[in-house]
């Protein structure tokens, strides 16, 4: 996948060097840090943080269980709304969220609860002698999920819990979507992701079958022609293209890619690191790229966004990330043209100044250049169309690169259901795609028994 690149030399320090750069983020609480930390929380009537999660978990309820010393039984409440609640208590931007809503926001302290950290703290010390759901007693149905993300694992999960057998269809050889291929090393580490699969899959009734990729070997019409339901839970499998001349020049690629790599990559000093890196973008991910390439012991990495700091979709948090591993954060800047050298390869890119003007974006007609030996693109995800392309499959309406699904994720044609970042906008998280698939799995459950119902 990184034969792009394949010019560049690799890694200069060694595995166990490089290792050291991408543990935890942000390290655990120990049981004293927990006790101390939940007995701020005030347990608020009507909590905010609450109301504010995306996934349901009644966050005060749990922070008193940790009080209480009952670490199993705030993990159980957790994992009841969010299944994944241990890795969303690792990249979840509480900051914007649940921790943002805090009332210790505005009392003297002016620092939140750390509700992250006390999730993390209750999934990681939870000690359930078997898996802590129980299915129901079986319905005799069959619903294909498509997709081994949040999303459909979230979905399967809560089908399998309510009586229903699931069969997964995944593309890659293992489980678990942008949690094992997409996040970035220091924030998922010692293979956390492939644990909470393996947890995941303990309530039974979910076969997972890999290797099997919707519109190339795997076709909607057989899905819907063999199952009772169908979810869709496929992402977004493409790359935005930057649109200029010589982008498919060695040396640019898409961050996704390297990002990939880089988490199932056995000896770190084996990838090819840039001297100097240029980075496109102003999301989570470009900022997971720019610091994951600095950590690799790039000399000089440069982010550059069109717009200004305010407007990135990275939030603050995440851009203080990057800062404090000496990412250059450039705005107010749009990619003109690539740059290469005498070899066809990457040796820079021309960047345009821009502005705003009664709230549209222009050139300023000023450029200037950034000197690099790889670009990676993180300017976001669309549709892959090879997906969606068997003659079922173009009967689905779409908004835009989106699926288009009701409010309980019914697209327009009967039994399918989409969810997660493959349908409308919203804020592209972890979190928001098992919610989607939780919200989706209750909805499919219904119709089918309620079909059942009006047979009889």
């Amino acid at each position: 996948m990184l034969d792009s690149l394949s010019y560049i030399p690799q890694a200069s320090a060694t595995n166990g060097e490089l290792s050291t750069h991408f543990t935890d983020l942000a390290p655990p609480l120990n049981a004293r840090q927990a006790a101390i930390e939940s007995a701020r929380c005030l347990y608020c009537y009507d909590a905010p943080c609450t109301r504010i999660c995306p996934s349901d978990i009644d966050v005060a309820s749990f922070i008193r269980n940790i009080n209480d010393r009952n670490v199993d039984g705030a993990a159980q409440g957790i994992l009841k709304q969010n299944i994944f609640g241990g890795s969303c208590s690792r990249v979840c931007p509480t900051e914007i969220l649940c921790e943002d809503a805090c009332v210790r926001n505005h009392d003297a302290e002016g620092q939140p609860v750390k509700i992250a950290l006390l999730q993390r703290y209750a999934i990681d010390n939870m000690s359930f002698k078997e898996h802590p759901f129980r299915r129901a007693p079986s319905t005799g149905r069959r619903i294909a999920v498509v997709g081994a993300g949040p999303a459909g694992l979230s979905c399967a999960h809560r089908l399998a819990m309510l009586g229903n057998d699931v069969v997964v269809f995944e593309a890659h050889e293992k489980a678990g979507g942008l949690n094992e291929y997409g996040i970035a090393k220091y924030k998922l580490t010692n293979d956390y992701a492939q644990r909470e699969v393996d947890f995941l899959l303990g309530i039974g009734g979910i076969e997972i079958r890999h290797g099997l990729k919707l519109g190339d070997n795997l076709h909607l019409k057989d899905l819907h022609a063999e199952y009772d339901a169908v979810f869709l839970g496929i992402g977004l499998g493409a790359s935005r293209q930057l649109g200029l001349t010589g982008e498919d020049a060695p040396g640019l690629l898409a961050a996704v890619d390297y990002i990939a790599e880089l988490r199932q990559a056995s000896d770190l000093a084996a990838l090819p690191v840039p001297r100097r890196a240029i980075v496109i973008g102003a999301g989570n991910t470009a900022i997971d790229m720019a610091v994951q390439v600095q950590r690799l012991g790039a000399e000089e990495v440069t982010l550059v966004y069109r717009r200004g700091f305010d407007a990135m979709s990275a939030t603050h948090h995440e851009q203080e990330i990057a800062k404090a591993n000496q990412v250059r954060m450039v705005t107010w800047a749009q990619p003109q043209q690539v740059l290469l050298d005498g070899f066809g390869r990457m040796r820079g890119m021309r960047f345009e100044k821009t502005r705003l003007e009664s709230g549209r974006l222009l050139g300023t007609g000023e450029t200037f250049e950034v000197a690099a030996d790889a670009v990676f693109k993180a300017i976001g995800q669309t549709m892959d169309d090879g997906a969606l392309a068997d003659p079922l499959a173009t009967l689905l309406k779409r908004d835009g690169d989106r699926i288009h699904v009701d409010a309980s994720f019914r697209t327009v044609l009967p039994g399918i259901y989409a969810g997660g970042d493959c349908v409308a906008p919203g804020q592209d998280l972890t979190v928001q795609a098992v919610q989607h698939g939780k919200l989706a799995a209750m909805a499919i459950h219904a119709d089918i028994q309620l079909k059942a119902l009006e047979a009889a």
